[in-house]
């Protein structure tokens, strides 16, 4: 996967698609820091989780400037999202992570909001790179909750 984020970026750089481009560099400026960080190559596990925290900080910078009415850096922000999807998983859907949820919480036998932690590490391993843990936590919350 880094490796063809590497190439991804060649090409954008050749092509002069200045927004493929800008996206790309801090991708690889983040996994560059990570390995030196722990001195180590990364997994594409780990490259995935790059990318969810990038895609997130952007989500994040939205709804900030939407609170500033800012629809020129709402763009902005919005196609680099596009950009860095490429590179995720298809996401899971709702339906998906609540039919896994209700699965997980009766094999453990989870019967309140009390058992979030013991739900929630389970779920994220199965939908990492395919849902967020904002999701996640909402529809776990929404069967326990009953």
């Amino acid at each position: 996967m880094k490796e063809k984020i590497f190439q991804d970026l060649k090409e954008a750089m050749r092509a002069q698609d200045v927004a493929r481009r800008t996206t790309l560099r801090m991708v690889v400026a983040a996994i560059k820091n990570l390995e030196i960080e722990t001195s180590s190559e990364l997994e594409d596990g780990d490259v995935l989780q790059i990318i969810q925290k990038q895609v997130k900080s952007r989500r994040e910078s939205i709804e900030e400037f939407r609170k500033g009415n800012r629809e020129d850096l709402i763009a902005k922000e919005q196609t680099e999202i596009d950009i860095l999807k490429e590179y995720l998983p298809e996401e899971a859907n709702a339906e998906d992570i609540r039919s896994a949820a209700a699965e997980i919480i009766t094999s453990i036998n989870a019967s309140g909001p009390q058992d979030i932690g013991k739900v929630m590490p389970k779920l994220i391993e199965q939908f990492q790179g395919r849902a967020d843990g904002r999701t996640i936590n909402g529809i776990v919350r929404e069967l326990l909750d009953k």
